[in-house]
């Protein structure tokens, strides 16, 4: 819901950042891969409750998801073998979380874990269903138009997750009630995804068959 409102305002902080890498010769690909190690560093942090480290490697973990599409466009090599690869990672780095805080603790945060990466798994899924399809009838995205994959919004995008993921570190002893909140946001995302998504499709389907029927005729 706000990724598109606060992307504008950080690219502008990222310019120095891009500039400099493109000049050591640094690649997106590279800078995408570095960010996925780094968040996924936050796994052990968070078995072991080191909750301070956790939390730099997830800020981390964004700040180069943001520098590796800008540099891409910097660099003039946007690419979709490298946006495949980006959201990839970024979707094992998101499960990877709540993965991380059913292990340290699976007597008190193993359920509302299972239930996050649940609601996960249907708001990356009705993400993706929806992307294929956008890219096969050439839905316009302008919200997100330097995007490799159609952004469907929602209610539950990467800056809300980011900000659950802090707070879950920030304060663990919530990590039930956060997660069980959030996975109910995340419901909500995929239900409205999935109703917003087959009514757009379908309308699209049924104008291009009458198209269709029309050129035929």
């Amino acid at each position: 819901m706000l990724d598109a409102k606060i992307t504008p305002f950080i690219k502008p902080l990222l310019k120095p950042l891009i500039t400099t890498l493109d000049a050591k010769g640094i690649s997106p690909n590279q800078v995408t891969v570095a960010g996925f190690v780094l968040g996924i560093l936050a796994v052990p942090f968070i078995i072991l409750n080191w909750w301070g480290m956790a939390l730099s490697c997830i800020i981390l973990n964004r700040v180069f998801d943001g520098i590796d599409g800008e540099l891409a466009r910097y660099q003039q090599s946007s690419s979709s073998a490298g946006g495949f690869l980006d959201i990839c990672l970024d979707f094992l780095f998101y499960g990877s979380i709540p993965l991380a805080f059913g292990i340290a603790d699976p007597i008190n945060w193993g359920i509302p874990a299972m239930v996050l990466l649940a609601t996960f798994i249907g708001t990356g899924s009705s993400f993706l269903a929806f992307a294929i399809a956008a890219e096969k009838f050439h839905i316009d995205r302008p919200q997100f138009a330097n995007k490799s994959f159609y952004y469907m919004q929602g209610l539950t995008e990467g800056t809300e997750t980011i900000a659950v993921f802090l707070a879950f570190c920030i304060w663990p002893e919530h990590f039930a009630a956060l997660a069980y909140i959030f996975a109910a946001a995340c419901a909500v995302t995929v239900v409205t995804r999935i109703a917003g998504g087959f009514s757009t499709l379908n309308k699209v389907e049924v104008t291009q068959n009458q198209c269709s029927t029309i050129d035929k005729g």
